[in-house]
């Protein structure tokens, strides 16, 4: 622990000094520890990725069935089996060939220019040839090349808040700290890939490559072994599930057949197997072909197609979706850990309260943009009474306002932006009042001044911590009138401040001196106070109202940050966010957080380590985790999390990377759109769900009891087929494209484990009994009332099949509502693919030409019709059923659907 020890300490460990290590010492060291670089991931090769898109149980029994089809000679069922195949793979290695890509940013991160001092010579490297013990040294706008113990620093500030999440630069000291100082909090170190923003410096490297802070995270991120989504891991189990019944279905079809058939059974007895599989032959060949029937093939084309749409409707909404599962997993997310800066806030410094002239004054406006007001009391003020304190902020200070950017340090940059809100840019003030001179700062004076030119005289401008600086103050300024400093007046500025302290705010304190002979060789004694600024990284002005959204829809937000407490337990406030709160060094001290993650709303000076103990915490309670953050140090807990989501604009490489989806527009507003359209897409897999397997279902019942009874098979192999491919086919397609449920905002999460046949016992149990019970009573009238031919009777039947279907695809637009509250044709590449299936059955049964070679017999165009209508009763149920229960459970409101749900 460098920061524990003297600076001398660390470098007699280091066998170093100030001089830095000789050129033959650096070769040594460079190949014991090794380039200054990190560790590139394991290639994932593209064949690889494009393999992996067929683990999946599913495919597996889809590639069977595609074997099996190819023996039955239905060469056009195996083809179309085999297309649907290879888009599935298609799509997936699209959008995951891009992935994995951590390591690979941290190391660009790496690759810079360092400038050290070897043998008391200075001289700049390639910063993959730094080894511990060389001397760097720093200046404004570097980037610091690896980990370093400051030797010397005048005024020497970094930017860490990619590293650490602390929004503010921090000022480098050379004292040793304590052992247990937390990484955010040791400010004599310097740390790899963190950005100088103003002093300069020197240090000695401790670590390089990945013995350095941001090497160990991208060792977390290669560590973390990314788990599979709920979606996956429930059409796994439908794909076990499905190859069991499968095979039950193939062997109890098969022996209901043969014990019906005593030629069969004779045969078996003789051990005549030549003869047996010849008697054998077509039953044979029925159970396969149901088989067939029986696994949902669509099913993985239509979830991949139905994930696919979701990214595209949620790039319209400024969420760029990395992985397809993602879209569902943000559905069923019930836990948003969510970084504060940048991400709550604006990761932009603001004043929001002065105090001058004995009275609070509160700033509107935030950001770097120029635009807000003075108000006391609720009232807009003028101008004049703080033009004194805005002049000393935005001149006493080395930061500069660029196109809506500050360039320095955010704290002085929010100052020249209080000023400009005033009608005074700082370059006019400059003009006016040019610097010749200054007190720098340093951590020892707190405090900083300048002298500028007024007139024909000159002037000293302070500013800095306002017990400091109150000590260097025998006047005040009160409504333009100089005064000597009384104590009421100190205890009131005092009180001021630690009032502004406990809101959060980081207070500056302003003074100043006119210069004369008298006090020219001590510009800072006896100077006139004005007045204090506070100021803090405001929250994001659309925040506060998605995180309502977020607790309506029973999704709780956890504020994640390497802030102070005070500081986030303020914004938290103001943002609405309940909760306790608790630091990442108490964490350090338990095992197991498990007991209180519910309870805690804020975590504060965390490490990388902490973020993925607190997903592991929630994801052991049984929660789906959603991660957002921008800087480097989230990204092991962006990867670990159910769903990682990284800012777009101030994401670094390394958060995008690891993430699964990105913000575009870098709002959490738009994390809130794209929970909305996860649930929406994860309906339409469950409409689909239902569509197919009660239909699938009802086909193999029909079989099956149609054999049971003893009657001949309902329906040949190759009818079953044509149900199979388009019936199920070309609805289920449009039904992955179906506009979303209304109201999906309003509905709690589901469950972890809640299976995907949930609330679907209308479609799964009730509708195939119906379909099973018309179906078979169409044939056994067409065949045994009728007289007529078996295939009249088989056609007949499985025209009952197909429009049953038909019928039930309208009805699967809501597994909640009537049809009547969602439109019947507002999904109008059903209506087509409906219409399609119709023009595809009704060629096949009345075009003889056609109808040969599909196992299919003419029928009248009563039948026709008669059969049509008679279909239309499972579709009648459904709805009556629906309609039942959604105004027992008060679902039928009169809630108007959102623009985004009806599109």
């Amino acid at each position: 622990m460098h920061h524990a020890k003297k600076t001398e300490d660390v470098m007699q460990d280091l066998i170093t000094g100030p001089r830095g290590i000789s050129r033959e010492e650096a070769r040594r060291r460079l190949a014991q520890y090794g380039p200054n670089e990190l560790k590139d991931a394991k290639p994932v090769s593209p064949l690889v990725i494009f393999l992996s898109q067929f683990k999946s149980i599913v495919i597996w029994i889809l590639i069977a069935a595609t074997v099996i089809s190819a023996l039955l000679k239905e060469y056009i069922d195996a083809i179309v089996i085999s297309v649907i195949l290879v888009l599935i793979a298609i799509l997936g290695f699209i959008q995951e060939y891009k992935a994995e890509k951590a390591i690979e940013a941290l190391k660009r991160m790496a690759s810079l220019q360092a400038t050290v001092r070897r043998s008391g010579e200075k001289m700049k490297i390639d910063a993959k040839d730094l080894v511990p013990g060389d001397i760097i040294l720093l200046e404004t706008g570097d980037k610091v090349p690896a980990d370093a113990r400051m030797i010397s620093s005048f005024n020497l500030e970094t930017q860490e808040a990619a590293l650490t999440g602390e929004s503010l630069p921090i000022r480098k000291i050379m004292n040793e700290l304590p052992e247990s100082t937390p990484l955010a909090d040791r400010k004599n170190m310097v740390f790899s890939s963190t950005i100088v923003t103003s002093g300069r410096g020197e240090a000695v490297v401790t670590g390089t490559g990945m013995k350095t802070e941001i090497g160990r995270i991208a060792k977390l991120i290669s560590e973390v072994e990314k788990e599979k989504t709920p979606l996956q891991q429930k059409l796994d189990q439908l794909g076990k599930w499905l190859g069991v019944a499968t095979l039950a279905v193939c062997f109890v079809v098969f022996a209901l057949s043969v014990l019906k058939n005593p030629a069969a059974i004779s045969h078996l007895q003789a051990l005549n197997f030549m003869e047996f599989f010849r008697e054998a032959r077509e039953m044979f060949i029925t159970a396969i072909a149901l088989a067939v029937a029986a696994v949902p093939e669509g099913l993985p084309a239509v979830v991949t197609i139905s994930l696919a749409i979701g990214t595209t409707r949620m790039l319209k909404r400024h969420a760029l979706i990395r992985k397809l599962p993602s879209v569902e997993t943000l559905g069923s997310t019930t836990v948003i850990c969510t970084d504060k800066t940048g991400t709550l806030t604006l990761n932009q410094m603001t004043v929001k309260r002065i105090f001058a002239n004995g009275k609070i004054i509160d700033v509107t406006g935030s950001g770097y943009d120029a635009i807000g007001e003075f108000q006391a009391d609720g009232r807009k003020i003028g101008t004049r009474e703080i033009e004194l304190i805005l002049r000393i902020g935005a001149l006493n200070n080395d930061a500069e306002l660029k196109d809506g950017k500050v360039i320095g340090d955010p704290t002085e940059g929010c100052l020249i932006v209080s000023a400009a809100k005033a009608g005074m840019p700082k370059k006019d003030l400059i003009e006016k009042f040019p610097r010749i001179d200054e007190i720098g700062f340093t951590s020892e004076r707190k405090m900083m001044t300048t002298i500028h030119r007024s007139g024909k005289g000159k002037i000293a401008y302070s500013k800095g911590a306002p017990d400091v600086l109150l000590r260097n103050c025998s006047f005040i300024n009160a409504n333009g009138k100089v005064r000597r400093l009384t104590p009421k007046d100190r205890k009131q500025i005092l009180d001021t401040n630690s009032k502004f302290a406990e809101q959060a705010l980081r207070v500056l304190a302003f003074a100043y001196n006119p210069i004369s002979k008298k006090n020219s060789k001590a510009p800072e004694k006896d100077m006139i106070f004005v007045g204090l600024q506070g100021m803090i990284d405001p929250p994001r002005k659309e925040v506060k109202s998605a995180i309502e959204k977020c607790r309506k829809a029973g999704i709780k937000i956890v504020m994640i940050t390497g802030d102070h407490e005070k500081t986030a337990r303020a914004i938290a406030m103001e943002l609405g966010l309940d909760g306790n709160s608790i630091t990442g060094e108490k964490l350090e001290q338990m095992d197991d957080i498990s007991g209180i993650v519910d309870d805690i709303a804020i975590y504060a000076r965390v490490n990388p380590e902490h973020k993925i103990k607190i997903v592991d915490a929630l994801k052991k309670k049984g929660h789906i985790v959603a991660m957002t953050g921008d800087g480097v140090n989230d990204a092991p807990a962006l990867k670990k999390a159910d769903i990682g989501i990284a800012m777009g604009i101030t994401g670094t490489d390394v958060s995008k990377e690891a993430s699964a989806m990105i913000l575009i527009d870098d709002n959490f507003a738009s994390i809130v759109n794209a929970v909305e359209e996860g649930r929406g897409t994860y309906s339409n897999i469950k409409k689909y769900f239902a569509f197919l397997i009660s239909g699938n279902l009802a086909e193999v019942l029909i079989i099956f009891f149609g054999i049971l009874f003893g009657m001949p098979l309902p329906m040949t192999a190759t009818q079953i087929l044509l149900i199979n491919l388009v019936t199920d086919g070309l609805p289920a397609l449009a039904l992955s494209a179906d506009p979303f449920e209304p109201n999906a905002m309003a509905r709690k999460p589901r469950r972890k484990d809640e299976p995907i046949y949930r609330d679907l016992r209308a479609f799964i149990i009730y509708y195939p009994i119906v379909m099973t019970a018309a179906a078979l009573t169409v044939f056994s009238w067409f065949y045994y009332r009728q007289q007529a031919d078996l295939l009249v009777a088989q056609t007949a039947t499985f025209l009952t099949i197909s429009m049953f279907e038909l019928y039930q695809a309208f009805t699967c637009r809501s597994t909640i509502y009537p049809i009547s509250k969602v439109g019947i044709f507002k999904n109008k590449y059903l209506v087509l693919a409906v219409a399609a299936s119709v023009a595809v059955i009704a060629s096949s049964i009345f075009i003889v030409s056609i109808g040969k070679y599909l196992d299919m017999a003419p029928l009248t165009i009563a039948q026709f019709f008669t059969i049509m209508l008679i279909s239309s009763a499972g579709g009648i149920i459904i709805e009556v059923w629906k309609y039942a229960t959604s105004r027992s459970e008060g679902k039928i409101s009169t809630e108007t659907p959102t623009a985004a749900q009806t599109a």
